[in-house]
């Protein structure tokens, strides 16, 4: 799976999208013009315009990464979301890279749980 658009970061979505190659229900897709990965056709995980990777969490989990300043609140026009949260690139490719893949993870799971409760 790789994306089709030239977007900051871009090689790193493309390296944590090869982590979900076999798993059938996961394709890449855009979301506000970004690209992003689907589970079942609903978005886990996009990057963002600075190139900073945005996921959905369960709220609370979102709160608290925001708190511990490992995250970003999103905001689209005046609303801050609560359960889509943003995590901006670290010093290095490796140091970023480790962390996405680990959030796009647990994104996955949370939006793969959703979909499959209704």
């Amino acid at each position: 799976m790789t994306g089709r658009r030239d977007t900051p970061n871009q090689h790193l979505l493309d390296k944590v999208a090869e982590d979900f190659d076999d798993e059938p229900d996961v394709a890449m897709g855009t979301m506000f013009r970004g690209p992003g990965l689907r589970v079942g056709g609903k978005i886990f995980a996009f990057l963002g315009h600075d190139g900073e990777l945005i996921v959905k969490l369960p709220q609370e989990r979102a709160r608290r990464l925001v708190d511990a300043g490992t995250a970003e609140h999103v905001t689209m026009g005046s609303r801050t979301m609560r359960e889509w949260i943003a995590f901006p690139a670290q010093e290095t490719d490796t140091a970023t890279l480790a962390l996405w893949r680990n959030i796009a993870h647990d994104a996955h799971r949370y939006v793969d749980s959703l979909r499959r409760q209704g």
